[in-house]
């Protein structure tokens, strides 16, 4: 007797091939067969899924859940995206290890937690003990990691503390962390040497683990990014996947055809390399991204100091000016503020300017002071012909770059960017629109290669013996609701939701289990 059939899906297993009926019957936390005509009597319960794509749980490669999966596990935003796993730690930034004086980012450390937690393993310990709804893959944040050794100090790290560094990273591998991420926009990540990559990114190619690089520049320098961080992965051998690839600023949009052939060439040379892409064309970070490199040398403390000091601030203030065009303010649009500011959330920076009497930067600066660091931004900068060029490549996996939300409780009250709630569901309505690569190579991406990329065994594909992640599409309905003017709104299609053999979303409906795993 099967736990539970699936019948008369269209099933599209994750490797790409044609989709084809069949029935898919679940034993415990396995696909114990995948075959047509399986009786319905064979089971204890059924979903009927006649008209319907049957598909391996969707893989979110590239999120920041990290602390938000402790507030709420049910995971909403993700579950009613198709996701079934997410991979944490991107950017630089993880919830451990946290020694010294490393600090969450701004929007984790405005929360309270139920315990408290400094080492990955004690992470791991409380992550498991509020049972998230979907598996967890962690990365250990560069970040947080180059912070519990040499604070926010802006340069290179002396041989005793890469022992430390080398030392933690190895730690956080021994509980079962699966790589390193970096964030070389932000500090304290900014001052590190290539040597530095080198010496972290060989722990992690020991340990059969990933890199995942948001690099050094997505921009101007991208190319130059690019070829670093292929250099990395060259001169280790690591597992190496650029965070969401892209070429952002009108003036780079034509390096797509050189950023490309690059990452093709170092591939054809058998250079483990690959990349993550979100399909929407603004980025959202930080409002202080804006910085040059010394403004945020020492922390926050250092500098919210200069940013109050009228003479560093008029210095910081030609150097932004001397950076930007007139026309690129109008790229920005405000994000999460603290409540203070709360009526700029999600308004065009130029009107939120014209609304506090000031020049577009002295706005900017007005709410990074006020809201002491913890502003974010949308920016307007990437070509979407270009996007669709990158999530094409058939080695260009999907990620969400986002933090799982709610519409409701602590986590439904911030601004964030739609990809919180829609990056999958635009991807796949894409794909059933004819817009992007077949459906089935569509689904490929974001499950079958994945697993592959983070050797997730038995994960990412249907077949009998594998794990029993599953999504039950509904084509016509799907669709993401979440929008840069109204961004807490959950996705529709997704109609059903297996994790390791349990229903987490049945007809549309959360059902309250949690039985995501540490992977």
């Amino acid at each position: 007797m099967f736990d539970l059939i699936i019948k008369d899906g269209d099933i599209a297993d994750g490797s790409g091939g044609e989709i084809r009926r069949a029935d898919v019957a679940i034993q415990e936390d396995r696909i114990a067969a995948l075959e047509p005509g399986l009786r319905e009597s064979l089971a204890r319960s059924v979903i009927h899924a006649q008209g319907r794509i049957v598909c391996p749980g969707f893989i979110d490669v590239h999120s920041h859940s990290d602390a938000y999966l402790l507030l709420e596990p049910a995971a909403p935003s993700k579950l009613f995206q198709g996701i079934t796993t997410e991979v944490v730690g991107n950017c630089g930034a993880s919830a451990a290890p946290c020694h010294g004086d490393a600090r969450l980012p701004s929007d984790w450390q405005s929360h309270a937690y139920p315990g408290t937690w400094i080492d990955m393993r004690e992470y791991r310990r409380l992550l498991e003990a509020v049972s998230p709804a979907v598996n967890v893959v962690a990365l250990v944040g560069h970040n947080i990691l180059r912070a519990g050794v040499l604070g926010y100090k802006g340069r290179a790290a002396t041989p005793g503390e890469m022992a430390v560094m080398i030392r933690r990273l190895e730690e956080c591998m021994d509980a079962g962390a699966r790589g390193l991420s970096t964030g070389l926009i932000y500090p304290p990540g900014m001052y590190a040497s290539r040597e530095e990559l080198l010496a972290l990114a060989s722990v992690v190619a020991r340990r059969n683990g990933v890199y995942a690089s948001h690099m050094r520049s997505e921009g101007g320098g991208l190319l130059e990014s690019l070829q670093e961080t292929i250099d990395v992965a060259r001169t280790t051998g690591v597992t190496t996947q650029v965070s969401h690839l892209k070429t952002s600023g009108r003036a780079n949009w034509p390096l797509i055809d050189k950023a490309l052939d690059l990452l093709k060439s170092a591939r054809k040379d058998g250079i483990r390399v690959a990349a993550d892409r979100y399909p929407y064309t603004a980025s959202c970070t930080e409002l202080d991204v804006l910085f040059p490199n010394w403004a945020t040398e020492g922390g926050r403390d250092a500098e919210l100091a200069r940013l109050r000091d009228p003479v560093t601030r008029a210095r910081l203030r030609r150097e932004i000016l001397a950076t930007r065009t007139d026309r690129s303010w109008g790229s920005i649009t405000i994000g999460s503020t603290s409540e203070a500011n709360s009526r700029f959330r999600g308004m065009p920076l130029e009107e939120a300017a014209r609304a506090l009497g000031l020049e577009p930067l002295d706005a900017a600066l007005h709410l990074i002071e006020t809201d002491a660091l913890s502003t974010t931004a949308f920016f307007q900068g990437m070509s979407e012909e270009n996007m669709w060029r990158i999530l094409a490549e058939p080695w260009v996996m999907i990620g969400s770059d986002a933090s799982l939300r709610a519409p409701w409780g602590p986590l439904g009250r911030d601004y964030p960017h739609p990809r919180a709630y829609g990056a999958f569901t635009v991807f796949l309505r894409a794909a059933l629109d004819g817009k992007t690569v077949s459906l089935p190579e569509a689904v490929r991406k974001m499950t079958a290669l994945p697993a592959s990329h983070f050797q997730l065994r038995d994960r990412g594909t249907l077949r009998p013996g594998a794990f029993a992640d599953i999504v039950v599409v509904d084509p016509p309905a799907v669709r993401a609701h979440a929008s840069y003017a109204d961004p807490h709104r959950l996705s529709e299609g997704i109609t059903d939701i297996i994790v390791n053999g349990t229903p987490e979303l049945l007809d549309r409906t959360l059902t309250g289990y949690r039985v995501g795993r540490w992977l």
